[in-house]
């Protein structure tokens, strides 16, 4: 790949490990705080206006609102796939129009299963305590975020995961499978959960 894509989303964070604030659910946090703020800003006829775009029908799932035309409009809106056809900045772009987190790791230089979650971890900025095992990697995808509040779906991209004696076929399929768990779990509360892989 030509272009490098940082792993997430770039109003998300710029020091990822830096004191009080430095893992990405403070930060998702802090930016959900941020839209209230602004909302509580504007005039009564703009929050209604706003309120009316955002709010999806009761029962209705988020991808309902990601629009007509879109790159995803074949893409099930909880899915773990092969990234095929599609190109790693045009996810990108289509999560920025979404204005959905965009998560991106480049695994192929990792040659085990710790070196995998490692490069997981550091590009989806996760806390400093995460643990570099299934279940923390399951918990930093899930509990965590959810207890952030509300989110607007995620376009997550594993590119490149190696072949290696320490991380073979087996290990590929067990952290693929942690990823379909957390798809399941994004999508009982309605939120778009895609993540997309390719191997090295």
């Amino acid at each position: 790949m030509s272009e490098n894509i940082y792993a997430h989303d770039p109003r998300v964070a710029s020091d990822p490990f830096a004191a009080g604030e430095g893992n990405l659910f403070q930060r998702v946090m802090q930016m959900k705080h941020d839209e209230q703020g602004q909302m509580q800003g504007q005039t009564q006829d703009q929050q209604d206006q706003a309120q009316g775009q955002a709010a999806p029908a009761e029962g209705a799932a988020s991808s309902a609102d990601e629009g007509g035309m879109n790159l995803f409009s074949t893409v099930r809106p909880n899915i773990v796939q092969s990234i095929r056809a599609f190109r790693v900045q045009d996810l990108h772009d289509e999560a920025q129009r979404l204005e959905q987190h965009f998560l991106y790791a480049y695994c192929a230089n990792a040659k085990s299963k710790q070196e995998v979650l490692e490069t997981i971890a550091t590009s989806f900025l996760f806390p400093k305590h995460f643990g570099k095992n299934y279940d923390g990697l399951y918990d930093c995808l899930t509990d965590l975020v959810q207890k952030a509040g509300e989110q607007p779906g995620f376009v997550v991209v594993l590119d490149g995961l190696p072949i290696a004696q320490k991380f073979d076929k087996d290990g590929r399929e067990t952290l693929l499978d942690v990823f379909r768990e957390a798809s399941e779990y994004w999508g009982e509360r309605k939120v778009p959960f895609r993540v997309f892989y390719s191997f090295a």
